[in-house]
């Protein structure tokens, strides 16, 4: 049958025109024309179905590859980009290595474009394990406040430089220990605000709730970003979660991206059987909130010993100290709160004088006229020998480690702020003598031999370098075979660790790990392993597990992750 052709007056309903072939009873499509009038098509020829599904899937198709094309442009900009920086950078640093301010300029901003060029490639390599179906969520335990914490590390930088005003509200916090994808999560989480931060203009406003709701055995984390930045229209909206789209060209715009992220976002949240939902309006600012059931843990927390102790808490956030203050209060755990330097030694001067000292000192970040939370620590630090101090800061601590320790400040506790976390902190720090920068410090082991092995020879240069500050005596191969010959020619024992590269010629480190293992040697079973590779997803650090490696470290080296791992070998 062929198809039939109708205009219709919509006022009315008459039939303005027909075809011959037009039957009204069987009418398919209506298509508005105008407010006046509408076109009717009737008739059911499949011959004419299958013509019109074909062009439809030949559109879909060119629009695809279309927006493949627009992708594989932006990205040769958008790499090219801090590649440039990267290199331009490195000239500078080279032809002023003798000016220290300048120098520190130019590693600073190579550090910063690398992590831009680095979060290009992952989002690219992420797209393409979701869509060859190997994308792992893991259920691992973890603590939502290191949850929170690494992810406003990431993204505050951004917001400072543009001048963001960025506001954070925690409520209804029940579970803090909870059950999932930490890495994933913090993933998502970034994503979100850093579209937030890209596409607010300078001294806009962001803001960031957190919350849950118990429902069943699951403890749904809710996450809502809004801004009042550019926004979307509603028919962006609709492609929004299409692999390479993105709200504008970044030749035009400035703005710069793969056009994965949303869509990676959409589908780590469907893995974890989440939700997301997105409200914008252009001009004036979009709204994202994301919520995932987890599983959680319970965690009794017995403060008694916390309750003999008494706190002096220093700090000039009223909102942060009145929440530490009502946690220790709820907890029976003495302390007193003071905003300044001159209070402080006033409140310890008469603690002393009443026979009734303090037992640590809690401090937020300040700084004013009479100085600054190191120098406030320097002189409690002479005054007070042994005196524990805390640092409570959303500060990344890797980076004010070095100054804060030489203040006299060795144990920090990152915001935000929840009652079992700080109380848990709290017991390790005053009742545990345990560091909370323990995990940071570099670990002696000068009674220890490291292999090294790795292809690469910058990448070996640059581990060996890093491994020579825990004084271990170090040896390096440049494949698994030559590796796995070093320790077959070596007395029993020699080796304290293997650091074992993943991809490699000649043989690889899953094969060569297998071998030592299999060597039959009495050493071959404790003997630690750790993969250090490239390959940092959540299979990849599985299988190393799986064929006998002790642990796992990714590429980039996170020196600090390097570290922690290396101590246990202590």
């Amino acid at each position: 049958m062929a198809k039939g052709y109708a205009v219709k007056n919509n006022k009315n309903d008459e039939i303005l025109f027909r075809s011959a072939d037009f039957k009204e009873e069987k009418i398919t499509e209506q298509i508005a024309m105008s407010d006046e009038t509408t076109l009717l098509i009737s008739g059911t020829d499949p011959l004419q179905r299958q013509i019109d599904d074909l062009s439809r899937k030949l559109q879909e198709a060119e629009s695809a590859n279309l927006a493949k094309e627009a992708f594989l442009s932006n990205m040769s900009h958008d790499i090219r980009t801090p590649m440039n920086a990267i290199i331009g950078m490195t000239g500078l640093a080279k032809k002023n290595i003798d000016e220290k301010s300048r120098l520190l300029d130019s590693l600073n901003k190579i550090d910063s474009a690398s992590a831009h060029l680095l979060s290009l490639i992952n989002e690219v390599l992420d797209m393409s394990r979701i869509n060859s179906g190997k994308l792992l969520i893991n259920e691992e335990p973890f603590y939502l406040s290191d949850l929170l914490h690494d992810t406003l590390i990431i993204v505050r930088p951004q917001m400072e430089a543009k001048g963001h005003h960025f506001d954070v509200k925690y409520h209804n916090i029940v579970y803090e220990n909870l059950v999932g994808d930490i890495q994933r999560l913090r993933q998502i989480f970034v994503n979100i605000l850093n579209n937030s931060v890209k596409y607010t203009k300078d001294k806009g406003e962001i803001s960031l709730s957190i919350c849950e709701e118990v429902k069943d055995d699951k403890c749904e984390l809710i996450f809502n970003c809004t801004d009042n930045g550019m926004g979307m229209s509603q028919d962006f909206l609709k492609r929004i979660f299409d692999p390479f789209e993105r709200v504008n060209n970044s030749t035009n715009s400035g703005i710069e991206g793969t056009g994965l992220g949303m869509s990676i976002v959409k589908k780590l949240v469907d893995a974890m059987n989440g939700r997301i939902d997105i409200k914008s309006k252009e001009g004036e600012g979009t709204s994202i909130t994301i919520a995932i059931p987890l599983a959680y843990e319970t965690m009794d927390i017995d403060a008694s010993a916390l309750q003999k102790k008494r706190f002096l808490i220093v700090m000039e956030d009223d909102d942060t100290s009145k929440m530490l203050q009502g946690y220790l209060n709820e907890f029976s755990i003495p302390n007193v709160t003071v905003r300044d330097f001159t209070s402080a030694i006033t409140e310890f001067t008469d603690a002393d004088f009443e026979h009734h000292p303090f037992d640590g000192i809690l401090f937020g970040n300040f700084e004013n006229r009479t100085g600054n939370t190191f120098t406030m620590a320097s002189y409690f630090r002479k005054s007070y020998a042994g005196l524990p101090m805390v640092l409570i800061s959303e500060d990344d601590w890797d980076k004010i480690e070095y100054k804060a320790n030489r203040s006299g400040i060795e144990h920090f506790i990152p915001t935000p702020l929840f009652r079992k976390s700080l109380i848990s902190s709290l017991q390790e720090i005053f009742t545990k003598e345990h560091s909370a920068s323990a995990t940071l410090q570099t670990p002696d082991l000068s009674n220890k031999k490291i292999l090294l092995v790795e292809d690469n020879f910058i990448n070996r240069e640059i581990a060996l370098e890093l491994l020579r500050s825990t004084k271990a005596q170090l040896f390096s191969a440049e494949n698994g075979k030559a590796a796995l010959d070093m320790y077959l020619e070596s007395e029993e024992g020699w080796y304290d660790i293997i650091l074992m590269d993943i991809q490699m010629p000649v043989m690889d480190g899953y094969e060569a790990t297998t071998a030592i293992r299999n060597s039959g040697r009495k050493d071959a079973s404790t003997i630690r392993i750790y993969a250090m590779s490239a390959n940092v997803f959540a299979e990849d650090i599985a299988k190393a597990r799986s064929i006998g490696m002790d642990g796992h470290i990714g590429k980039p080296i996170d020196v600090a992750k390097l570290m922690q791992t290396l101590r246990g070998a202590e």
